[in-house]
């Protein structure tokens, strides 16, 4: 997504809103990218998620980041060769130095015009400074009720993780 609006980072030292750091890929679905059943495979799709994540997550960091975390990756409907799989990624949480990205997938189909939500993953990302060491991120600002409740329960995510770790 292209901003028009000739924003810079100094406008918003106090923090950014998510949708500054959207992002959104597309790709075709060739027979390569398929098992013997002519549906994506799954560890591809898992490769694109990650890839337009951290895309949002540099873009919200304006920093390189690192995976650091898959909380969920909901597999509801195949995609089928020939389709398009349209991956929008939009950053839910930030912490300190890490964020929390939702990515979802959608499947298109040229012929009849249907898109379907077929994928939702939360990924957690880490900003790194040129050192390889985490890095400061600046605060998330949501602007809608949905961004609201999306932080909300991304807090209640990352507990959970960080209780996970501790067992």
């Amino acid at each position: 997504m292209i901003n028009d609006n000739n924003i810079t980072n100094k406008e918003f030292s106090n923090g950014k809103p998510p949708r500054l750091s959207e992002t959104e890929n597309t790709e075709l679905i060739l027979p390569n990218d398929t098992n013997l059943l002519g549906n994506l495979l799954g560890g591809k799709l898992m490769h694109w998620i990650d890839l337009v994540g951290a895309m949002a997550a540099s873009r919200h960091s304006n920093s390189i980041v690192a995976t650091a975390a898959l909380d969920s990756l909901d597999f509801r409907h195949p995609i089928r060769q020939g389709e398009v799989v349209i991956l929008k990624a939009k950053l839910s949480w930030v912490g300190n130095t890490s964020m929390e990205v939702i990515v979802r997938a959608y499947a298109e189909n040229y012929f009849n015009g249907n898109t379907v939500l077929t994928n939702e993953a939360f990924l957690t990302y880490v900003a790194l400074d040129n050192n390889g060491r985490p890095k400061k991120v600046p605060p998330l600002l949501p602007e809608t009720e949905q961004e609201q409740k999306d932080f909300a329960e991304g807090e209640v995510r990352r507990k959970k993780r960080l209780l996970e770790r501790q067992k």
